[in-house]
């Protein structure tokens, strides 16, 4: 993963903004919305965008795209630097291979430790029963 080719190759969009900025806000576009083509990106191995699209598939459209949005901000600079940040957490969080689990066997002495503890309280329920007389 190249971070400045893909830095480069994202394209921005600012909207007006809903919330709080007063007489403001219906004046300036503060919002900032982040597009990325997954499929046309240089900056990203043919393997990274096969896990991409299975990781963070619920968030790209039909196109591969991925769109996200930040107005936290009254500002749309801070909102810009903040929606890249959110950005490039997405895409280290959608490329971590989990592990595979290794199956281990249960020690013989848990084993024996548990079926002791199941006939102890067999027994105990057993001693409450009233004596069988024939």
């Amino acid at each position: 993963m190249n971070k400045d080719i893909l830095q480069s190759e994202l394209q921005f969009r600012a909207v007006r903004s809903s919330g709080a900025g007063g007489q403001n806000v219906n004046k300036v576009a503060s919002k900032v919305e982040l597009i990325f083509d997954l499929d046309a990106s240089l900056g990203l191995t043919d393997d990274e965008k096969q896990r991409l699209k299975q990781s963070i598939a619920n968030r790209l459209t039909k196109d591969n795209m991925l769109l996200l949005q930040c107005d936290e901000s009254r500002s749309q600079h801070k909102n810009k630097t903040l929606v890249i940040e959110r950005f490039f957490n997405l895409l280290n969080d959608g490329l971590i291979v989990q592990k595979e689990r290794v199956q281990t066997k249960i020690p013989r002495s848990v084993i024996k430790k548990r079926l002791k503890a199941k006939r102890k309280v067999s027994d105990k329920k057993a001693n409450r029963r009233p004596p069988e007389i024939e």
